[in-house]
């Protein structure tokens, strides 16, 4: 049985960062990723989320949402699964959270603040390279120099950090190992050294979870196992099809139309699940990435 929480989940991602329990956690790792950069000082973690403007306009759903002292917005959130446009979907969420800033009236004078949108993501996102960090921000096209940083989008891709704990040179390669690892850890490394990790190590302790946030965790692990499990066949089903289909077109399409009628079947799949739980549109758009005219379709 595993000692420790699967970060993966909703519920164990919002029980190390996304609680004022943990908020040293969230500041300790935050000023840890942007080193050299800024400091954090203090956050205060805001309604994940944001009301839209007009009653049929679409939310956007964050799992954690804070505002740094200095008034500066983050946007944290864990993905499991590939999800169709998510780089658009991205900028539709720091978007939203910058024109939210807006004040009505004459004497606003658009002084907005930074938005930081973070993403752990739990696969390999082929449309922004192979690298496990991709910071992105507005450039100069011509002088390649950073025209603001106002709009920040930095991914982690975890599939390709492969660092051993030996190998882990600073703070910020050991919170990334032990998020990857921890379901699997018996003991947490580092925690005897670092007051930080010691308290990671307390809070994601299964043992320390309330009776209620025990079944939360039970429902939600039983979630991500069965959602993993739906996907990964309905695509390699979707991919078998596609490619029977395709072997008349050449192996290497026939795999691309595989891979694609997999990924497309297996959201569905997922969506009519989540669907059949009760779940919200809202929330099995997040899940998923369809829109809410195919879920309702469904």
């Amino acid at each position: 049985m595993a000692k420790y929480i699967n970060p993966f989940t909703d519920v164990g991602f919002k029980k190390i960062f996304g609680q004022d329990l943990s908020k040293p956690l969230l500041l300790d790792f935050l000023n840890n990723l942007l080193t050299g950069e800024k400091e954090i000082i203090d956050i205060t973690f805001l309604d994940k989320e944001s009301i839209p403007d007009v009653v049929e306009g679409r939310s956007a759903i964050y799992d954690i949402l804070c505002k740094t002292s200095l008034g500066d917005y983050i946007i944290v959130e864990m993905q499991n699964r590939e999800q169709p446009f998510f780089k658009k979907r991205s900028l539709y969420y720091t978007s939203k959270a910058i024109a939210r800033q807006g004040e009505k009236g004459v004497k606003w004078n658009f002084n907005i603040r930074s938005v930081y949108f973070i993403s752990f993501l739990n696969f390999r996102l082929d449309d922004i390279g192979s690298e496990f960090r991709t910071d992105v921000t507005l450039m100069n096209m011509k002088t390649k120099k950073q025209f603001s940083d106002d709009l920040r989008m930095i991914y982690l891709q975890l599939p390709y950090f492969t660092k051993s704990a030996e190998e882990c040179a600073n703070d910020f390669d050991r919170w990334i190992y032990v998020l990857k690892h921890m379901e699997a850890l018996n003991r947490l490394p580092w925690a005897a050294q670092s007051p930080i990790f010691k308290r990671l190590s307390e809070i994601a302790e299964i043992s320390s979870l309330t009776t209620e946030e025990r079944i939360k965790y039970d429902a939600a692990i039983q979630w991500y196992r069965d959602n993993a499990f739906l996907l990964e066949g309905a695509e390699e089903l979707g991919m078998q099809k596609g490619m029977k289909k395709g072997l008349e077109k050449g192996r290497a399409e026939g795999r691309a139309e595989g891979r694609a009628e997999g990924r497309a079947e297996g959201l569905k799949e997922t969506a009519r699940n989540l669907k059949s739980m009760g779940l919200r549109v809202a929330d099995i758009q997040k899940a998923t990435g369809l829109s809410e005219e195919e879920i309702r379709a469904l």
